[in-house]
Parts: C-alpha cells; structure tokens; sequence
C-alpha cells in the first residue's frame, strides 16, 4: 500500500490517471462500469448502456465489494460510478490494492453520464451498429 501511494503524486492527478471522463469512456473497447451505489440508488436510477456493445455494466454496491470481488473481471477496462465520487474512490483504491490495474473512477456525477445518453448520442451509437 504504502508504494501505490507513494505513486499518486502530484504528476499523477494532475494528469487525471485516476479517472475517465463519459465521452472518453463510451469510445474505448472492452469496458465495464461497475456501480458502486447502493441498491436503493440503483433500483431507482439504473444504469445500463444497453445499445453500447462496448460496455458492459454491473452493480455491486460498495459495502458488499469485498465479499463480491471475484465477480470483477481483470480482462476489460474498468470504470467505477457513483454520483459524488467519494465511494469510487474508495473502490478504486480497494480495486488497486487488489491488484486490478486497468481501473479509472468515471469523472461526473449523474448530469455527466446524461449527456452520453441523450437522444442524439444514443442515435449516433444506433447507426455505427447498422
């Protein structure tokens, strides 16, 4: 642990190697978000791409993450959702001392994720299947 935080220096937040931004996410291959809301959040508003083939999601909220973990694939991408950011981080540092090293927390809260979605975004994802 103590070498990973000695990695996350001012270089590297300054870059942004810590997330990924909605727009960059949707364009990559091989992706999962992983939701780490909690059930009553995500029953709610649930969060799905179902016409992006290029993501996969899942819900795993952050308090069942430990018991959950080999449900992760260590194959694709991986960006972790929650709307203010606090439990992602927590996830991405538990998914990193894991030793998932593919891992980014999505950048933006739910207005974020709403301009990927929006009707024009999705149309343009619809004729790039035909």
């Amino acid at each position: 642990m103590d070498q990973l935080i000695r990695s996350m220096n001012f270089e590297f937040f300054g870059e942004g190697r810590h997330k990924v931004t909605p727009d960059a996410l949707i364009e990559m291959k091989n992706v999962l978000l992983l939701d780490v809301r909690s059930r009553v959040e995500s029953e709610t508003i649930s969060i799905t791409f179902a016409h992006h083939q290029n993501i996969t999601c899942m819900h795993i909220p952050l308090d069942e993450l430990p018991d959950r973990i080999g449900e992760i694939t260590r194959e694709k991408f991986i960006a972790i959702f929650c709307p203010a950011n606090v439990r992602a981080s927590i996830a991405y540092m538990y998914l990193l001392l894991k030793r998932f090293s593919d891992v980014r927390i999505l950048d933006g809260s739910y207005e974020a994720l709403v301009e990927v979605v929006k009707p024009g975004a999705v149309w343009r994802v619809l004729q790039n299947k035909g």
